[in-house]
């Protein structure tokens, strides 16, 4: 585990694509092992917060949706009149669509966050990105797509990674999530998955809280706050356009 290089940003594309395929089958029960099911309440959080923020939303984006689970979330939200999971790896799309009723609210498409040409500017009230970010090859130009999708007055909410604070927890947060979790992922899936060991070493060039929020504010964002849970072990963006 110690000698995983991270995938260049030209090979990241294609690299976190088919991994994720991959992985597709465990994710749920790895998400779920190693948060201690506790992301299942961080991604409540997320529904409720991006609610509060925008309360007359009849429309939502979910980005690198995954296996579904905050798309799941905000389907259950009777004022959502449209709601979008977006997710690039077929696989992980193909759980989604078993966790999530048929419903013409609903559309689960395969598609790239940093290209969302297919929706029109202002197209959603709210946007949402659960650990997906610090997959994207280009973080600015992510942002600034959703910033384009999303309308004036609408939310951002995006839940990952984060900085653990106080520092003096950060050597047993680090053995946890770069020597612990990628076992977890071992075990479920049956045999070595260097995805496992790529999930926790993404966090090392993804940004800290701060400078997230700094650089939303930089791309144009209003209102950037955050929510640390568990000591900043994962983390919750909120910005409004």
């Amino acid at each position: 585990m110690n000698q995983y290089q991270l995938p260049s940003q030209e090979k990241k594309p294609e690299y976190v694509r088919t991994n994720f395929d991959g992985i597709a089958k465990a994710y749920d029960r790895f998400n779920d092992w190693n948060s201690f099911f506790l992301h299942r309440v961080w991604k409540d959080w997320v529904v409720r917060e991006a609610k509060k923020s925008v309360p007359e939303a009849k429309s939502a984006l979910d980005l690198c949706c995954g296996t579904g689970d905050i798309t799941f979330r905000l389907w259950k939200e009777p004022q959502l009149e449209r709601i979008v999971g977006l997710d690039f790896s077929e696989k992980m799309l193909s759980f989604a669509i078993h966790k999530i009723p048929k419903n013409p609210r609903v559309q689960l498409l395969i598609g790239d966050a940093m290209d969302l040409s297919q929706f029109s500017d202002g197209s959603f009230d709210i946007v949402t990105m659960g650990f997906g970010l610090r997959n994207v090859s280009d973080l600015k130009k992510c942002l600034l797509e959703i910033k384009r999708v999303l309308k004036k007055g609408g939310v951002f909410v995006n839940l990952d990674v984060g900085r653990v604070r106080p520092k003096f927890l950060k050597f047993f947060a680090d053995f946890y999530f770069f020597k612990i979790v990628p076992i977890f992922g071992y075990l479920l899936y049956g045999k070595e998955n260097e995805m496992f060991d790529y999930l926790p070493h993404s966090s090392k060039v993804y940004p800290d809280q701060e400078t997230l929020a700094n650089i939303l504010k930089e791309l144009g964002y209003r209102e950037v706050r955050f929510q640390n849970f568990v000591f900043g072990n994962a983390v919750a963006h909120v910005a409004t356009n």
